[in-house]
């Protein structure tokens, strides 16, 4: 802003006498560089007040089996641009990851986005291996630790079994995710697919991955949760 001031003294100086066509040119000059470089410290403001989110999950969050913008994190933000907010969002998902996958590769992927915000959605792959939810438990806590060591807000996403997998192992996988919230005092998705889960027209032909119709309602589910930690 000093630059501005100092052209503006230049510019409108009633000291600094005028010389003709020098001075014109030399005015007109001083208008289009003041222009300029207020375009470019509007950019720079934007710049610095826009904050990442970064989408850590599974193929729920990978957009599996669709096209192109049509999943829910792409989605997401299209809404934060129509909502004013500047945030941009980072989809870190791969289709088939488990809790260990996501343990393993965490805190290079916090180092490579710099998110203030980590929407962590995974699990769903570990309860359907049947892997020990204790195992689960210890890997998303280890996510979430390092999200928050990095000064990453984390917005946990639980999910739940079919119940062919047997009532106390879906209880208990159910259950770990709201622990952990509880536990660590954080916002809490109980879950991603709620009010969808038994519409078998929403997923598909796996039965188990949302179409793209689905996908706003998922947003929805996240988004309720995750507005009012935006700025």
């Amino acid at each position: 802003m000093a630059v501005l001031d100092s052209f503006a003294t230049i510019l409108f100086d009633r000291t600094i006498p005028p010389s003709g066509r020098a001075a014109a040119a030399l005015r007109a000059m001083v208008l289009k560089a003041m222009a300029v470089l207020a375009v470019l410290s509007g950019l720079y403001i934007n710049s610095a007040a826009a904050a990442t989110i970064l989408v850590y999950g599974d193929s729920l969050s990978a957009a599996y089996g669709l096209a192109s913008g049509e999943g829910w994190a792409s989605l997401l933000e299209e809404r934060l641009r129509q909502q004013k907010f500047n945030d941009q969002v980072i989809n870190a998902s791969i289709s088939g990851e488990t809790t260990a996958g996501g343990a393993s590769r965490i805190r290079a992927t916090l180092a490579s986005s710099h998110p203030s915000i980590v929407i962590l959605e995974l699990g769903a792959n570990d309860g359907l291996r049947g892997l020990p939810i204790a195992e689960m438990k210890s890997n998303l806590l280890q996510i979430v630790r390092a999200c928050s060591a990095a000064g990453a807000r984390v917005v946990l996403v639980g999910m739940r079994l079919p119940p062919n997998y047997g009532p106390s192992y879906t209880r208990s996988f159910a259950q770990a995710f709201a622990d952990i919230a509880a536990e660590q005092k954080l916002p809490y998705v109980p879950f991603l697919l709620e009010g969808m889960a038994d519409q078998r027209e929403l997923f598909q032909a796996d039965g188990m991955h949302p179409v793209a119709s689905a996908e706003p309602r998922i947003l929805d589910n996240v988004w309720t949760v995750l507005r009012p930690l935006l700025h």
